[in-house]
């Protein structure tokens, strides 16, 4: 009687999961040119022109100790933050209660009035850039933050008003009769009642009203010269007589980055749930 030997077990591979590598894999693409600024920002002139290397053969911070003592560098990244704080004050204020109009009143005109606010956000800034250079110049706004905080309010009161008003129809109208009933007055009820409900809204509107304003560059440029020069006109506007100073630009572009991603962090539950609740 013949007894069967045992089969010899190969080894097996571990399984490779597609979608963690896909993941890794773009995420590594979208953060390689971040970091390829970042080490930028660390060497000198010399060494960005002259080698490549993955890592600053020789670490230097002077770039960032430029921009940092020098006021034609560190005023414009004040200069932005002012007109894109007040903007964003400014477009949530008028958004609001516009919003809250469009969400809980039918009146005549009233899609029409929405499709237009709509199509000043689809406009290029170049199509408003000479109209504000003019009108600025001749009341005397020219080359102030309120001037560039005005100009941006153009197109990021539509985008506020839009998103609001999704985040709006998502509350039931009883809510509002309700505390009419209890004796709210309206101001009291939108604050205290309407107001927290949509913190989730808000939070959205105001992140995007805050990143569209921080990016813009055409029509804060136009309008700016000095006084409020913004950091990405300061960055457009930096050559020497030996070129670019590539080492300061891309330190700048790293401080750049900063203001956006504290936003995002303080107001990144809203934000997930408005890609989750409105309109995003």
């Amino acid at each position: 009687m013949s007894v069967a030997a045992p089969r010899s077990r190969g080894l097996s591979l571990p399984r490779v999961n597609i979608r963690a590598v896909v993941m890794v894999l773009y995420l590594g693409f979208l953060l390689l040119p971040i970091y390829w600024l970042i080490n930028m920002s660390l060497k000198t002139n010399s060494e960005i022109l002259g080698t490549f290397s993955l890592w600053p053969q020789n670490l230097t911070f002077d770039n960032y100790r430029t921009i940092l003592t020098d006021p034609a560098w560190y005023m414009g990244y004040v200069n932005s933050l002012i007109y894109v704080v007040m903007n964003t004050v400014i477009s949530l204020t008028v958004a609001l209660p516009a919003a809250y109009a469009f969400s809980r009143y039918r009146f005549m005109g009233d899609k029409h009035l929405f499709f237009w606010l709509l199509t000043n956000r689809m406009a290029p800034p170049a199509v408003f850039a000479l109209p504000f250079f003019q009108l600025y110049s001749s009341i005397g706004l020219f080359d102030t933050h309120i001037a560039v905080a005005l100009a941006h309010c153009l197109f990021n009161v539509p985008l506020a008003v839009w998103i609001l008003e999704g985040f709006m129809r998502g509350v039931p109208k009883e809510i509002d009769e309700t505390a009419y009933i209890d004796g709210y007055s309206f101001g009291r009820f939108f604050v205290k009642i309407f107001m927290p409900l949509i913190a989730s809204g808000i939070g959205v509107a105001a992140f995007f009203n805050f990143m569209f304003s921080w990016v813009e560059l055409l029509l804060s440029r136009t309008l700016t010269s000095v006084n409020a020069k913004p950091i990405a006109a300061t960055m457009t506007r930096t050559v020497s007589a030996s070129g670019l100073d590539w080492g300061v630009l891309a330190a700048a572009g790293v401080l750049t980055i900063v203001p956006g991603a504290l936003v995002i962090w303080f107001v990144r539950n809203y934000i997930a749930k408005g890609f989750a609740l409105g309109r995003v």
